[in-house]
């Protein structure tokens, strides 16, 4: 009892999104006992349609360190979902489904307080018993609990975008060690390579004063919650969404090279031009991108694509533009540095 009691302090005190997984599958190894031959996490990523299996985390044996996939892995090179269907059955039944055969795997379904995320597969010897089983949800269900708890701290309450306060730790660790090595891709599909920068998108409802006014909040909140849906659809499913409060809205994407910057978040202004919104009908957004440089810091890029964005919305709305091109351009100048700080 102690042992299990260690773990779900281990677990409860992770604050990073990313250990989670892997505490979780060490936890529950180390609790089954000798008896199991493996404990994995699969989160189904990627777009309606497209959704693929993903390894949040695998441990097979006695390992010491997990196996996973990277979280940039390009969805192609993924399995799909309907490659294992006893898997995709306890994701969309909300079910734990037991398969004997030469070992036993047993799968729970791993959810967030808003739904379905994954599958938790356990490879024993002999299968679990029903006392083990019941162990193995009343786990997930703190796991669950826990997550909930991080969600309020982190998620806007309205649309399940991160927040504006954790803006400046996911960038600065998303881009730590990140080669912006440019590359070239002709349809503009961004790789799951190292050979790929960082860049920032600030995204702003045009008049969206107006839709207040005219239609009142309730369906203003309507408009940003759709918005929210259309911004994870039309981007990738390990991008980084955030709203910043009101109708401003930013994201952090990993991409090759501008041109497949600009593709994505033109992807993204077509899609809600051409949504209907119930009610209102038809919104605009400007987008305003730039690239995050080595040694950036999260308001440095914040405010240049800022910059780039308020000229969107000064020449027309409806429109992407680059900052660097702005600037190359002479359309804008170039006020931003990044300086190394002379301790006296």
């Amino acid at each position: 009892m102690s042992d299990l009691v260690d773990h779900l302090a281990e677990l409860t005190g992770q604050r990073d999104r990313d250990v989670l997984d892997v505490t979780l599958v060490g936890a529950l190894r180390d609790v089954l006992g000798g008896d199991t031959l493996s404990v994995s996490i699969y989160r189904s990523v990627g777009e309606p349609g497209n959704e693929r299996w993903l390894t949040r985390a695998r441990l097979v044996g006695r390992e010491a360190t997990a196996q996973a996939d990277p979280a940039w892995s390009e969805l192609e090179d993924l399995p799909p979902l309907n490659d294992h269907p006893v898997r995709l059955s306890v994701l969309r039944q909300e079910r734990v489904i037991d398969v004997p055969a030469a070992t036993h795997l047993t799968l729970f379904p791993v959810a967030t307080d808003r739904e379905v995320i994954g599958v938790l597969e356990i490879e024993t010897a002999d299968g679990l018993d029903a006392q083990q089983q019941r162990m193995v949800g009343s786990i997930l269900r703190i796991f669950r609990n826990f997550q909930g708890l991080l969600d309020y701290s982190e998620r806007d309450s309205l649309t399940g975008l991160l927040n504006r306060k954790t803006f400046d730790d996911s960038f600065l660790k998303a881009t730590a060690g990140a080669s912006a090595t440019p590359g070239t891709e002709a349809d503009g599909r961004r790789a799951g390579s190292d050979h790929c920068g960082y860049w920032i998108g600030v995204i702003d409802i045009d008049h969206f004063k107006r839709v207040n006014d005219t239609f009142g909040h309730l369906i203003g909140d309507e408009v940003l919650l759709l918005l929210s849906r259309l911004m994870r659809s039309s981007l990738r499913s390990w991008d980084r969404l955030y709203r910043f409060g009101g109708e401003e809205f930013v994201a952090l994407i990993r991409c090759k090279d501008h041109e497949s910057a600009e593709v994505a978040f033109e992807r993204l202004r077509g899609n809600a031009e051409s949504y209907a919104f119930p009610q209102v009908e038809r919104i605009t957004v400007s987008v305003g991108l730039t690239e995050v440089k080595a040694g950036d810091t999260p308001s440095g890029a914040f405010q240049r694509a800022d910059k780039a964005v308020y000229y969107a919305k000064a020449h027309g709305r409806n429109q992407v533009q680059h900052y660097e091109a702005l600037v190359a351009r002479g359309e804008l100048e170039d006020e931003s540095s990044v300086n190394d700080v002379e301790l006296f």
